[in-house]
C-alpha cells in the first residue's frame, strides 16, 4: 500500500457528498475517480472535489489503474450487484448502509468476499465516531453495571415525493432500511442478538414504513425500545441504562459530539469537538488503517455484524409485514 490511498466512488448522491468532502481533509487520501449512472453528474462531482477520473461505467471505474478501495453509496437495491462486481474485481469496499436488501444478499457478499480474500465492510459510520467508542468502554469497564434498557429514536420529518427515494418502495425507501438502522445497530452493539423482537408500523401509499416501533428482548432481561419516524423530527437520543447508571449520547446521538456517564460515583461529560466535517473521516481513518494492516474484515465492525445487523432488519420486516 502505497502512502497515499486512493478512493473510487460510486453513486453521487447526498451521502457521497458528504463523505468525500470528510474523507479528503485526511492527509493520506486521494479521490481518484468517481462514476454515476449519469455522466454529467459524474464530471460534476469529479471537478468538484478534484477527482482525476469519472465515469458512467462501473466496469470502467474498476479498471482505473492504482485505485485501493471503493465506496457505495448508490440506492440501496443496487447495492447488492455494485459490491460483487468489484469484490470480482478483486477491489477492496466500503458499502454503504443498509448493506444490502435482506440477509441472502448480505450473505452472498460476504461468501465472495472471503473467497476472494478482499476486504468488505458496511459504512456503519457511527461505529467508529468518538461518542460510540466512549460509551462502549465505559460499558465494557463495567461503568453502568449490568444494562438493563436501551432507548433509542431516530426521526425527521420528509417531504412525501413518492418518486424519490425514502417513500420509494421499488427504491428501496422507507424508515426502517433509512434510519431506523442506527437504533437497531446501537442496540446489537451493547446488547448483541435479542431473543424476543415485536414490532408495530405505519405505512405510506407506496407500501413503505413511515414510522416503526420496536421492542427487543434479551437473555438477560434487557430491553430495548427503538423507534424511527419519516414524519416527525424527534429528539434522536441514546440512552444506555444500566444497574449501576447510565449512558447518554446526546442528539442528534449517532452523530453526537458529547456523551456522559453518569453514576452513583461519577458524573463525566466527554465532549469531541467537530467544527467542520460531518464525521465520516473516523470511518474512512478506519478504513486505511484496515487496508494498511491487509486486513479483510474490520475488527470493530466485522461481517459478522453486518450479518447479524441484517438478520434483525429482515426480523423486523417480518413482524411489520414489508416486503420488497
Amino acid at each position: 500500500m502505497s502512502k497515499i490511498i486512493n478512493w473510487g466512488v460510486i453513486g453521487l448522491g447526498g451521502i457521497a457528498h458528504k463523505f468525500v468532502s470528510d474523507l479528503l481533509t485526511l492527509p493520506d487520501a486521494n479521490l481518484l475517480v468517481v462514476s454515476s449512472t449519469s455522466a454529467e453528474r459524474a464530471a460534476d462531482f469529479a471537478a468538484q472535489y478534484g477527482a482525476k477520473h469519472h465515469t458512467d461505467s462501473i466496469t470502467d471505474l474498476l479498471a482505473i489503474n492504482g485505485l485501493d478501495v471503493v465506496y457505495v453509496a448508490a440506492e440501496h437495491v443496487r447495492h447488492h450487484a455494485i459490491v460483487l462486481q468489484c469484490l470480482k474485481a478483486s477491489v477492496a469496499v466500503l458499502g454503504e448502509k443498509p448493506f444490502a436488501m435482506n440477509g441472502q444478499q448480505v450473505a452472498e457478499m460476504v461468501a465472495v468476499a472471503r473467497e476472494k480474500k478482499v476486504f468488505l465492510m458496511e459504512a456503519l459510520w457511527s461505529r467508529f465516531m468518538p461518542v460510540i467508542q466512549q460509551a462502549k468502554q465505559w460499558s465494557d469497564e463495567g461503568k453502568i453495571g449490568t444494562i438493563r434498557a436501551i432507548h433509542a429514536d431516530f426521526g425527521f420529518k420528509a417531504t412525501y415525493l413518492p418518486e424519490k427515494r425514502l417513500f420509494n418502495k421499488k427504491l428501496g425507501g422507507g424508515a426502517l432500511l433509512d434510519i431506523g438502522i442506527y437504533p437497531i445497530f446501537l442496540s446489537y452493539l451493547f446488547l448483541g442478538m435479542p431473543k424476543g423482537i415485536a414490532a408495530v408500523a405505519n405505512f405510506a401509499d407506496t407500501g413503505v414504513d413511515v414510522s416503526t416501533t420496536m421492542s427487543f428482548s434479551y437473555e438477560n432481561q434487557a430491553t430495548a425500545a427503538l423507534t424511527c419516524t419519516l414524519a416527525a423530527q424527534t429528539r434522536c437520543d441514546g440512552l444506555i441504562y444500566g444497574d449501576a447508571g447510565e449512558i447518554h449520547l446526546s442528539p442528534r446521538w449517532h452523530e453526537a459530539t458529547e456523551v456522559s456517564l453518569n453514576t452513583a460515583t461519577e458524573k463525566t461529560v466527554s465532549v469531541f469537538p467537530r467544527p467542520s466535517t460531518h464525521g465520516y473521516e473516523f470511518e474512512a481513518a478506519h478504513i486505511h488503517a484496515c487496508l494498511r494492516a491487509k486486513l479483510t474484515e474490520s475488527p470493530l465492525w466485522s461481517l459478522t455484524d453486518s450479518t447479524n445487523l441484517m438478520g434483525l432488519l429482515d426480523a423486523v420486516r417480518a413482524e411489520i409485514g414489508l416486503v420488497y
